[in-house]
């Protein structure tokens, strides 16, 4: 089962503007996963080197790709006073039939502490209830990766299990795994009201 109903290639919050990445947005992604390199790589497998403009043109166009099959959705992250481009999101392993969705995210170096993955999660989450019809969504990182752990507890999702030596880090080693989780019937105020804003869009 793939949902093929329509899903809102844009999304907004106060401050933000999630879009779904297009063709000629290399440069863009290119010049972020570069300045933020070394806080990424201990977590991502694909930051262990520096990527060229063509390798971040070739994330872009098989991002859309994936988005028209619903395969993967992801959105690049916006700040909407100046265009600046502040990193990614996106739904992963997703689960149709369910519908389950896991939310992955990477914020450049330079824009961290200000709040603005948070907003990008509550508004991708928001997307998950409100119009995807989720009754499962995951946040899953590594037990050391703070900022991501964070990340989650401030939107609301709960520590649901720690899966000790569940896969190997970027380096190679073995790594615990936290699974954070909300469900339909968890799901926060601040998520609900910023459903009832996609809804109205």
């Amino acid at each position: 089962m793939v949902y093929l109903a329509h899903i809102p290639e844009q999304l907004e919050s106060a401050r933000l503007r999630l879009r779904v990445p297009r063709h000629n947005d290399g440069a863009l992604i290119n010049g972020a996963v570069n300045e933020s390199l070394e806080e990424l790589r201990p977590w991502m497998p694909w930051a262990r080197e520096g990527q060229t403009i063509a390798e971040s043109e070739t994330f872009a166009r098989e991002s859309a790709m994936r988005f028209r099959t619903r395969e993967e959705l992801n959105y690049l992250i916006f700040r909407k006073d100046d265009e600046h481009y502040l990193g990614n999101i996106g739904l992963h392993t997703i689960a149709w039939d369910v519908p389950r969705f896991e939310i992955g995210y990477w914020l450049r170096t330079s824009m961290a502490g200000h709040g603005y993955m948070t907003e990008a999660v509550t508004t991708l989450s928001a997307l998950t209830f409100g119009v995807l019809g989720a009754k499962r969504v995951e946040i899953r990182c590594d037990a050391h990766n703070m900022r991501s752990a964070k990340v989650a507890e401030r939107v609301g999702f709960q520590l649901e299990v720690r899966m000790r030596w569940q896969s190997r880090d970027p380096a190679g080693d073995l790594r615990d795994t936290l699974v954070y989780v909300l469900f339909s019937d968890t799901q926060t105020d601040e998520i609900k009201k910023a459903a009832s804003r996609l809804s109205a869009l």
